[in-house]
């Protein structure tokens, strides 16, 4: 998945950006809620926190660095002796002779400037910037934006704690760049050229590139940060890096990745989302101390270093004067203020006045009654604050409510199929948020890879190479997303809605005494749905409250945010908000989603747990499509198959990023279709 980015500050999901920052919607927002979970009621959390920072930046490593969760020790790991462990393995140092020899015996294409899917590159090797950054952009002052939740650690690529927002973004440099004026491309950064042979990719690295400490950046700096990350970071990595089989450092300034097979035609950008580390910082004695102190102060290669932090209240980075890459053609224009503010509040109310009061400068604002009623301040009126919506092209973060299929309740899936006509969007619409947003129809919504009525073509014969193993209702019905505004028939109906899934309930075993719902284990159906943003509840309350015309005792249980992020990573819920962030390129984070091998692996973002091979089998096949068409019938077939499996009652979404900032604030004339990225601004000079 290549992730189209949109780089919000203050908020999800790893590395560098990646992904399409349709989150950032709505209400409940998840992307506020932790600084590192980047969710949304709508579609992504008011802060976007965590998703790291993940989100922010082209990444597409899916974590978020602060994203969210996951909890799995690290080990030391002595360097000197690297052993292939079947995700991906380091090349000793006694190997490299014979590791040069074996790339000089291969075909070897032309070295280039960018890496590329499908299609042309946009930008020529001479570019000077992107065409939506302002190159003679004004250096200086100060930039303060918010987060929600807490924060425990300085480390964004660990799977422990809660890392500080925005700091793979602001902090480390990655092999390559993404532009966010097109979508399946990037451009060298600390790679100054790139070779793509059939089966592997060779990084050459650029001469000027160097960490904070002055330390120029190696090869054996990017070998290290892959093997370190494989082993130590984010189980994400396991499945992004899952079809490298080794990387070798030819020389200094050289490093190669092997392949397991030819296919995965997104492998190579990847690769060039690498965010690099300082091996000479965290190897000591042969030993890797990437996880020994989580809040050391970070050196990395980006625009920023830390300056100072208050646990869990204000994280300040200052920009680095010599900072490598300040006249870099991916980085002109960007990184414009000499300091960065991240302050901390625990409550999403508190947050938005302070943001009234000039406590912080911007908003990426999730909730549509806020952005319809609450601006109107003496401030706004006087053109203080200035409200700005920007449209773009990115495919809709798909939120919903998820059911555990681990658990016994959710198994069947007529139930959780009778669960969805219990949910209405139209009233939440009308009601709660001012008619502002668009209903969630398939997993990769507004989307090509998005399915649409009976299965044809390409799809269909994908689909019924496994017609033994589906449901058959996928080539006979069209898979509705239920309305409750129209005609009273099902599916347009909300009485006819619920009386069709009460019929699904009695057929599946269950029945109905003294208004109570029964299961076919003679317990009265009851569940919790879990969340930790309160403003969840506004969603919530009408679906429960529908859920008891039924005869279903839903309960609401709000937690802490720490709370939340233990119980997630280990999948002790019933049901859970979430969001996926879906990219203009779907692929490898789809196994992190979807993939049997993940469904009980604490952390994993299948929320859901499913595991199916159908889903399996697809899945793979998606990543190693070898043509855009193909990989767009995969993806129809996938999109179908999720679906008729009802793993989530789908939610809605926004294309659209809304702004809210105080006037001190300037801004390039163009948006990019892709993404917005705060970092491309800088402070007004009247």
């Amino acid at each position: 998945m290549l992730r189209t980015s949109y780089f919000i500050l203050v908020c999800f999901v790893f590395p560098h950006f990646a992904y399409a920052f349709n989150a950032l919607q709505d209400e409940p927002n998840v992307i506020e809620r932790d600084s590192k979970y980047a969710k949304a009621e709508g579609d992504s959390k008011e802060t976007l926190q965590d998703k790291g920072d993940t989100i922010h930046r082209g990444q597409r490593i899916l974590a978020s660095q602060d994203t969210k969760r996951v909890g799995v020790d690290g080990f030391s790991m002595n360097f000197k002796s690297y052993q292939t462990r079947g995700e991906g393995s380091l090349v000793s140092l006694n190997d490299r002779a014979e590791s040069a020899d074996s790339f000089k015996s291969r075909e070897k294409p032309l070295p280039s400037y960018a890496l590329s899917v499908y299609g042309t590159l946009k930008y020529p090797p001479t570019f000077t910037h992107f065409a939506y950054a302002n190159p003679n952009a004004p250096k200086g002052g100060t930039m303060k934006g918010f987060a929600l939740g807490t924060f425990d650690s300085l480390n964004p690529f660990s799977q422990k704690g809660n890392p500080a927002a925005e700091l793979s973004t602001l902090v480390y440099d990655t092999l390559t760049f993404q532009s966010l004026d097109e979508p399946f491309s990037e451009y060298g950064l600390i790679a100054d050229s790139m070779q793509k042979g059939k089966d592997y990719v060779m990084f050459h690295i650029n001469p000027k590139a160097t960490f904070s400490d002055g330390v120029r950046v190696s090869a054996e700096d990017v070998a290290f940060s892959f093997e370190t990350l494989l082993s130590l970071g984010r189980i994400e990595y396991k499945r992004y890096y899952a079809d490298v089989e080794r990387v070798e450092v030819l020389d200094k300034n050289r490093v190669i990745f092997y392949f397991k097979n030819d296919s995965n035609k997104e492998l190579p950008l990847i690769l060039g989302q690498l965010p690099i580390l300082p091996k000479h910082i965290y190897m000591q004695n042969d030993k890797n101390t990437f996880l020994d102190n989580p809040l050391q102060i970070p050196i990395g290669s980006g625009a920023y270093r830390v300056k100072k932090y208050d646990i869990g209240r204000s994280i300040t980075y200052e920009r680095n004067p010599n900072y490598w890459a300040k006249d870099h053609p991916t980085q002109k224009g960007r990184f414009n203020f000499d300091t960065i503010v991240i302050e901390y509040y625990k409550d999403a109310s508190v947050a938005q006045n302070a943001f009234l009061a000039g406590e912080y400068d911007y908003r990426i604002e999730s909730s549509a009654k806020v952005w319809a009623k609450d601006y109107e301040s003496k401030a706004k009126t006087e053109g203080k604050i200035i409200l700005q919506s920007f449209k773009h092209q990115l495919p809709s973060t798909f939120q919903g409510f998820f059911f555990n299929t681990r658990k016994p309740i959710f198994k069947d899936i007529a139930v959780r199929e009778a669960l969805l006509y219990a949910f209405d969007f139209e009233w939440s619409n009308k009601n709660l948020f001012f008619n502002q947003y668009e209903r969630t129809t398939h997993i990769f919504n507004n989307s090509p890879f998005a399915s649409n009525g009976l299965p044809s073509g390409r799809e269909r014969e994908i689909l019924l190479e496994y017609k033994n193993k589906l449901n058959p209702r996928i080539f006979n019905e069209i898979y509705v997303i239920p309305r409750t505004d129209g005609a009273k028939v099902r599916g347009e109906n909300l009485r006819e809605n619920l009386k069709y899934a009460r019929d699904l309930l009695i057929q599946a075993g269950f029945y109905i005494h003294n208004g109570v719902l029964y299961t076919p284990q003679n317990k009265p159906f009851t569940f919790e749905i879990l969340i930790s943003y309160e403003a969840f509840e506004r969603i919530c309350l009408p679906f429960v409250k529908n859920l008891e015309k039924l005869g279903i005792k839903a309960s609401i249980k709000k937690v802490d945010d720490s709370q939340y992020i233990n119980r997630v990573r280990n999948f002790e819920y019933d049901m859970v908000i979430e969001l996926l962030g879906q990219s203009l390129f779907p692929g490898n984070e789809q196994n992190y989603y979807w993939n049997s091998n993940v469904a009980n692996v604490s952390g994993s973002r299948n929320f859901a747990g499913v595991s199916d091979e159908v889903v399996d089998s697809l899945i793979e096949r998606l990543i190693n499509a070898q043509s855009e068409s193909e990989r767009i019938a995969i993806g129809k077939a996938l999109d179908r198959v999720l679906l008729w499996g009802f793993y989530a009652i789908p939610h809605f979404n926004l294309p659209a990023f809304r702004v809210a900032y105080w006037r001190k604030i300037d801004m390039p004339r163009t948006t990019p279709p892709y993404g917005i990225d705060p970092y491309l601004w800088w402070q007004r000079v009247d």
